[in-house]
């Protein structure tokens, strides 16, 4: 699956440009920093970089910079209020892949997304194999030995999810957060109910393990 890391300074657009991403088959993660950002990428590897320009101590032309020092290949959108022409040369000339303005259309952004993907020759398939196990986000299909099993949305995406993070936990909190209504008023336990469901789904599953981190949440451990 394609990791997306978007750094933006706004937290309510941060969240906002990570959830639609990961509602299109991606998997994001949100820095509010650039510093943040850089430890982020030391610990994990990236498809792409989102990044805003006018951020707190380190901007966004420094940010690139720095990465692009570092990574020659990795494509970086630009997402910023700044629409002068000098602010645009600049960015292209530190050598990001686009440029958009805000506010931003969310669906133009994934459009560009493809597009600066297609042109570093980033495969966007969003079919996870796991052993036995195939999983396709655009079809919302799971099969198991050739065999469909039947997932609602959720307990699809939630498995996508864990399968395509393997051995990295999430909260309670992330998930739900994440996979349920802002306006849902179910506890926290609503995830250990649908990890419940999973688990008796794919029970004769020998690829993965669905594990629970007490204390904390769940995480997918293949086999």
């Amino acid at each position: 699956m394609i990791k997306i890391l978007v750094v933006e300074d706004d937290k309510e657009l941060n969240s906002t440009v990570c959830k639609y991403l990961e509602l299109n088959g991606f998997t994001a993660v949100g820095c509010l920093n650039a510093q943040d950002a850089y430890n982020e990428m030391y610990g994990q590897n990236f498809d792409m970089i989102i990044s805003d320009i006018m951020m707190p101590k380190t901007d966004g032309f420094e940010f690139a910079e720095t990465v692009r020092s570092l990574n020659k290949e990795i494509p970086i959108i630009f997402m910023t209020a700044k629409d002068d022409m000098n602010s645009k040369q600049r960015g292209y000339r530190l050598g990001i892949d686009d440029y958009l303005v805000k506010p931003i259309d969310l669906e133009e952004l994934v459009l560009k997304i493809g597009a600066v993907m297609r042109r570093a020759k980033i495969s966007l398939s969003k079919v996870l194999n796991v052993g036995s196990l195939t999983m396709n986000a655009d079809e919302q299909s799971c099969t198991l030995n050739g065999e469909e099993i039947a997932l609602t949305v959720r307990e699809f995406n939630l498995l996508y999810k864990l399968l395509s993070n393997p051995r990295k936990t999430f909260t309670r909190a992330q998930l739900m957060n994440e996979f349920w209504d802002i306006e849902a008023t179910s506890g926290l336990r609503s995830v250990d109910v649908y990890m419940r469901k999973l688990r008796e789904k794919f029970e004769d599953c020998k690829d993965f393990e669905i594990v629970t981190v007490h204390g904390l949440g769940y995480k997918a451990v293949l086999k």
